[in-house]
Order: C-alpha cells, then structure tokens, then sequence
C-alpha cells in the first residue's frame, strides 16, 4: 500500500504549488497519503535496521525514550492507516529493546534510566497488545507481559514516607543519576497510564485501584490542580516534601492523565472518572490550543529543546483514543483535531539543506500557529507530531483498543518484572558515557527546570 501512497505524494510534489502536502480531512484516502508521506520522511531517520547498528536506537540526538514513543506511534500509525510498511522494524526494535528481564531495562541503557524512558517503551509494548500488533512467537517476550512487567516494577518503587511526598515515582531510577530528587507527572503518568489500560484488558481490579491511587496522589500533591491544569513536578523531594512545584505545562503530562482517566472511565463508568475526563479535557483545550491550533507554551514562543519537540504527537493520539473511549468528548475533542492537522500539513513544506532524506518539500515544521511558512525546524520529533495530527483524523474508522475479552489475543504474565538490585549490584559514580543515555530532560537537571520563573508557581 505505501508503496501507492509514495508514487501519490511524489507526483503531488512535482505538481503542487505552495502547499507540498494537500490534505482533504473529508477524504480518507487524502488524510492517508498525507500520513504516509509525513510517515516516511520520519522512518529515514532511522538508522537501527542498518548494518552494525542497533535495531530500536535512533541516532544522536535523540534519546532512548524516543526510539520507544517512534516505535508506539507506528504502532497506532497502522492501526489508524492499515499500512504495514514499517511493521517489520517495529516488531524488531521492540523485541531487541526488551533487555535481560523482559522489562525494557535494556544492559547499555540500564544505568541511566529514567521511570519515564522505561515507561515509553512499556507503554508502546501496551498499544501493541490493544491494537492486536503481530504477536511474538512463544518463546519471545509478549507484549502484555512486559507491560505488565513494568507496571511491576513500578509497584516496588513507589514511595510511602510521608517525608517524600507521601507517594509517588521519582523522575530517575538509581540513586546516582541527576534528577533522582525530583518527581514528575510524567513518570508517574506512565505509572498511571500502565495501571488504567491493564485494568481495562485484563478486567483486573488491582490494577483499576492503582491507577485511582496514583491520580489521587498527584492530586493531593496539586501535580494535578484545582483547574485540572498538569504541572511538570517538584525538586528537592528529600527535603521540601514536594512543595517546590514546577508549574510548567506541557501538552504530552496533560495527555498521559486524560487517555488513562478516559481507560478508567470505560472501564468503570463511573461518575468520578467521567469528570476528571471532562475536567482535564477542559483544562487541555484551553490550555494548548491557540485559534483551534495545538501548541507546546513553555516554549513553543522561544526554543523547545530536541524532547520537547516530540511531545505535542503524544497529546494528538491521547486525545483520539479518549474520543473514541469516552464519546461525550467527542464533539470537543474532534474539532480541534482537525484544525491543528490542517495547520500542521502546510507545516510540512520544508527542504532542509541536510538531516532530512524525505520526499523534498516535505519536512514538518515544529509550530503549527503560523503556518502559512514552513518555520524552519525539522527533525524526528516534528515529523513524529504531524504524522499524528493528521492519522488520527482517520478516528471514526479505526478500531478502539482491544481487551482480552474483545478479541486481544496478547498473552500476559502477571508476576513478570525484576528487582532493580538484581541489574546494577554496586552502585558506582555515573560517567560521562552513562549521561548520554539519559531520559527525558536530563542534560536540563533540576536547576533548568527549576528556572522558568514565567512558569514558576510556588503552592
């Protein structure tokens, strides 16, 4: 089928004038050969298939927790196109990325892992499961089982004494990796995301319990405030109990809580989960959209650091999934969808002079507001966002997420996980090599994060 879809869009090239990709949003087919060609120029920078390298890394700069967001957008890419085209490489990188324990603790990122990158590549294994993604062979990890591996593992770092915060996840695993003080609404919104999505394809109640206990958690914190706005997180966790809050507000924190909370309100139907869905929905609508159109506002206006670029793809497929899992969202959510995929296809415009070895005249810009000129940036992340943006208005047509009793076929393991004490037996200084490897905002620390002063709310 790409193969069509490429002939398309490359005919559209050579003929087209100031809009490199024309997208009909009536039109199935014109959103599909959209997607595909913002598709391919995101797989070309993938490197992981070529000889000597290693199958699920992308290249500098990029790090691990993106390979594994990439890997779970491709995932949704086929479920929402019917496009196999990258299901090869897919099914590969995921296998090899498993590690030793079959949790996503690969040896040569293991050291200076976050709960998040893990969470990414976990939560990616999950959409595998939902959308009936080619099984493993028996003898492979399966993609249930390792979700529920991580989630595992989770459970055992969970922290209770009152003097850290009362709960929750730190951003880093080891006690010697940057960061480790600080815990955030993304690793405990991958924690959260793995919880809700469990419950609702295995119907286990332990899971559905753990998801409430980790939304309250972030709620009495006021991670999650009164407006139902999502804040980044609180440093110095040892010492000032959270209360040193990061206010910033970034579109992929926001989602995760919705598309988990939308999980549990299918799965409960319960008054509770339907308005936390509506409150977060509310607060996401007018917090990242400008004129209709999606926006990444910490620093959308100034510069987005290379993760921060992919962030607002995760908000885009959250969204859909939480039209089609609580439909009284439907006809806000929908609307906004389209407005910022039309934005983000005359984004797709650009001809870098190098990195970029798409269909020329079609690389994707990072912001969407202005979007008559292509703005100039290009890269995994931008490609990443506008192949999301534009599949998932192919929504009504998709499948909604498979449970076991709807015809997932995924076969789990509900005692899978490993120790951490078991993968790194002494901890050691962490080196220069290590650092490099590091998760989300790493190389930031906590005094970058801590520093946005614009953004900066202390309650």
């Amino acid at each position: 089928m790409l193969g069509v879809l490429r002939s398309v869009g490359l005919f559209g090239l050579l003929f087209s004038g100031a809009r490199a990709i024309d997208v009909d949003f009536s039109d199935n087919d014109s959103i599909k050969e959209g997607a595909a060609t913002i598709a391919w120029g995101l797989v070309k920078y993938y490197t992981g298939n070529n000889s000597g390298d290693v199958a699920g890394n992308l290249p500098d700069p990029y790090y691990w927790w993106e390979a594994g967001a990439m890997f779970g957008a491709l995932v949704d890419y086929w479920a929402f196109t019917g496009d196999d085209s990258y299901n090869n490489i897919t099914f590969q990188a995921l296998q090899h990325q498993v590690g030793d324990d079959a949790d996503f603790m690969p040896e040569n990122q293991t050291r200076s892992l976050g709960n998040d990158d893990q969470g990414f590549w976990a939560m990616a294994s999950m959409t595998a499961a939902e959308m009936n993604f080619t099984n493993p062979s028996s003898d492979e990890p399966q993609w249930l089982a390792l979700s529920q591996a991580v989630f595992n593992e989770y459970v055992t770092r969970w922290e209770d004494a009152e003097d850290t915060c009362g709960g929750g996840l730190r951003w880093q695993i080891y006690t010697f990796n940057n960061g480790y003080n600080y815990k955030n609404s993304i690793s405990n919104g991958c924690f959260f995301n793995l919880a809700s999505r469990l419950a609702r394809y295995t119907g286990n109640d332990t899971y559905g319990d753990w998801a409430e206990r980790i939304f309250a958690w972030e709620q009495g914190v006021d991670f999650i405030n009164s407006d139902w706005n999502v804040l980044d997180g609180a440093g110095n966790a040892d010492d000032a109990n959270c209360t040193e809050i990061n206010a910033a507000q970034f579109t992929y924190n926001a989602g995760i809580y919705l598309i988990g909370a939308a999980h549990m309100y299918n799965y409960t139907e319960s008054d509770t989960w339907k308005e936390r869905v509506n409150g977060l929905v509310t607060s996401i609508s007018s917090v990242f959209f400008e004129n209709g159109i999606m926006y990444e506002p910490p620093c959308e206006s100034t510069s987005c650091n290379t993760d921060q670029q992919a962030f607002k793809g995760h908000l885009a497929r959250w969204m859909a999934y939480t039209a089609k899992l609580a439909p009284f969202t439907y006809d806000t959510i929908v609307p906004l969808l389209k407005s910022s995929a039309t934005a983000a296809a005359e984004q797709c415009s650009g001809s870098p002079t190098s990195g970029f070895k798409g269909h020329t005249g079609t690389a994707c810009g990072f912001s969407w507001l202005d979007n008559s000129t292509w703005d100039g940036n290009s890269g995994v992340g931008e490609q990443l966002n506008a192949m999301s943006i534009v599949m998932v208005n192919l929504l009504a047509d998709s499948p909604s997420p498979y449970t076991s009793t709807t015809g997932g076929s995924s076969v789990g393991n509900a005692n899978a996980g490993a120790s951490d004490s078991s993968k790194i037996a002494t901890a050691r200084a962490i080196t220069t090599g290590d650092r490099a490897g590091a998760g989300i905002l790493t190389a930031l620390v906590l005094a970058s994060l801590l520093s946005s002063l614009v953004l900066m709310i202390k309650d």
